[in-house]
């Protein structure tokens, strides 16, 4: 009993930590302002590694559709423009911006653009997200972070914003 006791301990202290660690990796918004996903604390998070030229560029529709209808329930979705595969996002900060908005009327919050690749330059984010779930392989991979803090699912670019398979996990993230 006292093993059984020892293990939930530790369980609970290593989600704990791993909630901790994301919320403390240093983000900077699209705007250049340092933020972090502490700012977000007690809500869901889906972590989209997003390019302005890409075939699955659309579901930036799907993305924003998605935020607006479940924002109130606690569903925060941060767009994270990469330009490491496919060099698919090259333009600043401010030209991916303007895109999003003017083509996609884009709301939900975005981060300056970061290295995802494994290696020199990789984003701590990215770095420790993939440490439990595997490697990005393509733009529009989503990572969903329950309200806890805790990573709960990595689905691949093919999975679009609005299939069951996605929402499903939006909602039990944020219980």
């Amino acid at each position: 009993m006292k093993s059984l006791c020892v293990f939930a301990i530790v369980c609970v202290m290593s989600m704990t930590a791993q909630a901790a660690d994301l919320n403390k990796i240093p983000l900077k918004d699209i705007k250049g302002k340092d933020t972090s996903l502490a700012a977000l604390k007690g809500k869901a998070v889906l972590i989209v590694n997003v390019a302005s030229r890409c075939g699955y560029t659309d579901q930036y529709s799907g993305l924003e559709r998605l935020y607006r209808q479940m924002k109130k329930e606690g569903l925060v979705i941060l767009g994270v423009p990469c330009n490491d595969f496919g060099r698919q996002e090259p333009d600043s900060e401010a030209k991916i911006l303007q895109f999003c908005k003017s083509n996609y009327s884009v709301t939900f919050p975005m981060t300056s653009k970061v290295r995802i690749k494994p290696g020199k330059g990789q984003h701590p984010l990215y770095a420790a997200l993939t440490k439990k779930s595997g490697p990005v392989g393509w733009n529009f991979e989503k990572f969903l972070v329950a309200k806890n803090g805790k990573l709960v699912g990595h689905f691949g670019s093919h999975v679009e914003p609005n299939s069951s398979e996605l929402t499903d996990a939006i909602k039990k993230a944020l219980k």
